[in-house]
């Protein structure tokens, strides 16, 4: 197989990790006409597209909340991928004890051993990033999106007349609200802990972890007047925060070196991601085991014996004080 780019120091230049854009980004449509800045062409349908997701991966998460969220379960299936991640990058190794663990399905549509296999097969000269999720279409055996900001806006109207679910995450008064508030999130936090973590110089961990609090800091302060991030309603901002924060005291404060404060010291942001975690059907997107074991196990570079910390056991089902 040809050897496609995976890890995290693909990625660094001048000391500092720099993400890479996605570079599959079609758009699905109830009728399959032209979607967000002119690209369309695949008509949302039951049974005919595919997620292909680690547990452990934040942006991958996002796509699983949201099909809890429209109700998409039964119209869009999901394979999960082993949390080892190393010089083939995302992997489906699969056997009873880690799908136990892990909760890995293996490539149950093809059978293929590595996630590279989806990206080689639309171009066999790939040589970009093998990330998750994949939306994958089933029907021409294509990808749709690797890029996971636009998967959840497709699933929060694309398929609407066909289960009936309304809920709006992206609704049009809030939108300038919640881009803001996305642009804050995924520049400082989202992936502010990666910058920090995968930093390689001293200058680059500095500037960029004390960024994260900052605005850690900020979204504490929001949370205090409102209970959303952007007023009294549940949007996607919240959702795009969220799956960061459940990875934040068990992967991010150590192994990141994110460790100025725990999200379980900010009052605020804690019992809010307490309150997201128990909205119906969020709680079974979340696996804390799958989520450990990648980060510490596939990152050798900085836990070369890929030894996996035991941490204290946090309670997500205590009751929350937001409804105040």
């Amino acid at each position: 197989m040809t050897k496609v780019k995976n890890s995290w120091n693909s990625s660094i230049k001048d000391g500092e990790y720099k993400r890479k854009e996605s570079q599959f980004r079609n758009w699905i449509t109830p009728d399959g006409s032209a979607g967000i800045s002119g690209r369309g062409g695949f008509e949302a349908e039951a049974g005919r597209y595919h997620l292909y997701v680690s547990l452990a991966c934040p942006w991958a998460h996002r796509t699983l909340v949201f099909r809890q969220l429209k109700g998409l379960e039964d119209l869009i299936t999901v394979s999960v991928v082993h949390p080892d991640m190393h010089e083939n990058g995302w992997s489906f190794n699969h056997d009873e004890n880690s799908a136990k663990l892990y909760g890995t399905t293996g490539d149950d549509l093809y059978g293929d051993k590595f996630i590279a296999e989806k990206y080689l097969s639309q171009d066999p000269e790939y040589a970009g990033v093998n990330s998750v999720p994949v939306l994958w279409d089933k029907k021409n055996k294509v990808i749709v999106s690797n890029e996971s900001s636009e998967i959840i806006r497709m699933f929060n109207s694309a398929f609407n007349h066909i289960t009936g679910n309304e809920d709006d995450y992206y609704p049009e008064p809030l939108r300038s609200k919640i881009d803001e508030m996305n642009e804050l999130v995924y520049h400082k936090i989202n992936n502010g802990v990666y910058k920090s973590g995968f930093a390689t110089a001293q200058e680059a961990y500095d500037t960029n972890v004390k960024e994260l609090f900052i605005a850690l800091d900020k979204v504490e302060e929001i949370l205090a007047t409102n209970r959303y991030l952007t007023g009294d309603k549940l949007t996607e901002a919240d959702w795009r925060l969220w799956v960061t924060l459940v990875r934040f005291d068990s992967v991010y404060h150590t192994h990141f070196k994110c460790n100025l404060r725990l999200i379980e010291q900010y009052e605020n942001i804690y019992n809010y991601m307490l309150e997201l975690y128990q909205m119906p059907n969020i709680a079974k997107t979340v696996n804390e085991a799958h989520i450990k074991r990648h980060y510490y196990a596939s990152h050798l570079s900085f836990n070369p014996f890929g030894i996996v910390p035991i941490t204290h056991k946090q309670d997500w089902t205590v009751p929350h004080n937001r409804g105040k």
